[in-house]
């Protein structure tokens, strides 16, 4: 696929590859078990029936991947640190092997501390949860910290809390709906704790990766502009307020529990960067029967909600319209609703699932948001960093092996998990390559 070169952006820009640890490490044999594991034991939990026991057996394959990631020509590798394993003998001396691989080959380690890897036997309803969450980060940074400047806290907590949760689609498979809403908040008040160990660990450089899309109202019809205004609050501002103003959207607060206002001064603690996890937008509207793709929410104070397909736009494997506008204009609205608030960005997510090893669309996917995230950094917003998600096919959580994010294609049939890049690998790293 022929296309133009892109724009320079920033010198000094993080250019990152995205994993997680559930989705690619395997080995589930050396580390305890994970929210997930119970989950995926669940008849028909996970759509291909698959596990994750052995995924891309990159804990076995670690230096193969950071062979990719150096081949690839990024400057950073963002991982995460499987809380159930780090617990676990032997856990904490893989990561020390993979940063130490990392740092050999140049490129930065970025390690997420949370990516929905909850250790079997503890709950998010909980509190104690959180200060749980807190002693496993000061372990791991006490291990880590010498040599990695760069952290995330937690990976999308909306979506956790949401799927996990309320709808009950993702581990730990709960259908709780509005009472799911304390695990938002010691999701978040972890975050807090998180990073106040890693400040006194040293960390200089501390941010959270949080997913964020625009929401548009099906119509100027005022239920759907209520909808979806609604929907906002739910999905993004429930999160990104505590997080950059240090209270939760009007009616919220009394829907958590504990000491809100003294909980919201450590949720709160300043951050170097904000991650930003984009996909697509959501077209949201009060629903009308037939035409509501996904299905009816009832919500607090009558205002109910469907969400629908956004037609005329490509669609990925998945069914996600492709709609790179939607990136600037989430950067853009994180400006003009938090200002001096909203430290500088890293997008910590992006990407899309196409098969195939000539993956044509996922270039022209990635092209076009690349140049929605520079128009956004034209516009203003101080964008430091971009990660593509994901580095490798990888086990989709409730889809299994069905959907394939990757740069570079694993074959999960051959017990090597044989690596192959794609024809998206070698566009980015030319795209890389001509980057000043």
């Amino acid at each position: 696929m022929a296309v133009d070169p892109l724009p320079s952006f920033p010198p000094g820009f993080l250019w990152g590859a995205s994993t997680s640890a559930h989705q690619i490490e395997g080995a589930a044999h050396l580390r305890g078990q994970s929210v997930w594991d119970v989950f995926e034991a669940r008849p028909g939990a996970i759509r291909d029936g698959s596990t994750a026991a052995v995924a891309c057996d990159s804990f076995h394959r670690h230096r193969e991947d950071v062979a990719l990631l150096a081949g690839l020509g990024v400057n950073a590798y963002r991982f995460s640190v499987s809380w159930p394993r780090a617990g676990s003998p032997g856990g904490l001396e893989y990561y020390e092997r993979l940063v130490d691989d990392l740092l050999a080959a140049g490129v930065r380690p970025v390690p997420t501390l949370f990516h929905w890897e909850l250790p079997a036997g503890l709950d998010w309803l909980e509190r104690d949860t959180a200060a749980r969450f807190a002693d496993h980060v000061e372990r791991v940074a006490a291990r880590l910290g010498d040599r990695v400047s760069t952290w995330i806290t937690l990976n999308e907590p909306a979506e956790h809390t949401i799927l996990g949760h309320a709808l009950g689609v993702h581990a730990p498979g709960r259908t709780l709906m509005f009472d799911a809403l304390p695990a938002a908040h010691h999701q978040l008040l972890a975050h807090g704790l998180a990073v106040r160990a890693l400040r006194a660990a040293g960390a200089t450089d501390v941010g959270i990766a949080a997913s964020h899309s625009p929401t548009w109202p099906l119509s100027a019809r005022e239920e759907d502009v209520a909808a979806a205004e609604f929907y906002d609050v739910l999905m993004n501002r429930t999160f990104s307020d505590p997080l950059l103003l240090g209270r939760y959207p009007d009616g919220l607060a009394e829907l958590m529990p504990g000491d809100v206002d003294a909980d919201l001064e450590t949720v709160s603690e300043r951050l170097d960067f904000y991650g930003v996890n984009y996909y697509a937008p959501s077209l949201v509207g009060a629903p009308t029967g037939e035409n509501s793709a996904y299905g009816t929410l009832d919500v607090p104070a009558g205002i109910p909600f469907s969400l629908h397909e956004i037609e005329g736009r490509p669609k990925t494997h998945f069914g996600w319209p492709v709609v790179p506008e939607g990136l600037t204009e989430t950067l853009t609205g994180l400006r003009g609703r938090y200002g001096d608030r909203l430290p500088p960005v890293v997008i910590t997510e992006n990407g899309c699932s196409y098969p195939g090893l000539d993956d044509q669309d996922r270039i022209a996917f990635l092209d076009s948001h690349l140049r929605a995230l520079h128009r956004a950094i034209e516009e203003g917003v101080d964008v430091r960093g971009w990660f593509v998600w994901s580095l490798l096919d990888n086990y989709e959580w409730n889809e299994g092996y069905e959907q394939r994010f990757g740069l570079v294609h694993v074959d999960f049939d051959s017990p090597e998990r044989t690596r192959t890049p794609k024809a998206s690998y070698a566009w980015l790293r030319d795209v890389l390559r001509a980057q000043p």
